[in-house]
């Protein structure tokens, strides 16, 4: 028999899924901030040949694998509104992707 309380909290997988749209605009936001100041640039530079991509990648790893054990610890044994959640992401994923390509982040 199935565990309808288990059925009920979908804080886990909630949390996964806000983390990764969180990561996303972690990077675009550090492509912006590469591209447009110098030293900030030039800090991310971790590897010659590739530049700050490595730098950037980084922190946005960073960024996901920190919010989510802390999202997930929150909504442990929760039930979120999925909906709510899915629609934040797939705008946090949008403006990472968006924050990313040249026309956007030479704007600023």
């Amino acid at each position: 028999m199935i565990n309808q309380q288990a059925e009920a909290n979908n804080g886990a997988p909630t949390a996964a899924m806000l983390a990764a749209g969180i990561g996303c605009l972690v990077l675009g936001l550090m492509t912006i901030l590469c591209e447009n100041i110098t030293a900030f640039g030039n800090f991310f530079n971790f590897i010659n040949p590739v530049g700050n991509l490595t730098g950037k990648t980084w922190v946005a790893i960073l960024a996901w694998l920190i919010s989510w054990p802390i999202l997930a610890n929150k909504w442990k044994d929760q039930k979120v509104d999925f909906g709510k959640i899915y629609r934040v992401t797939l705008i946090l994923v949008a403006l990472g992707i968006l924050a990313t390509f040249p026309p956007i982040f030479d704007l600023f």
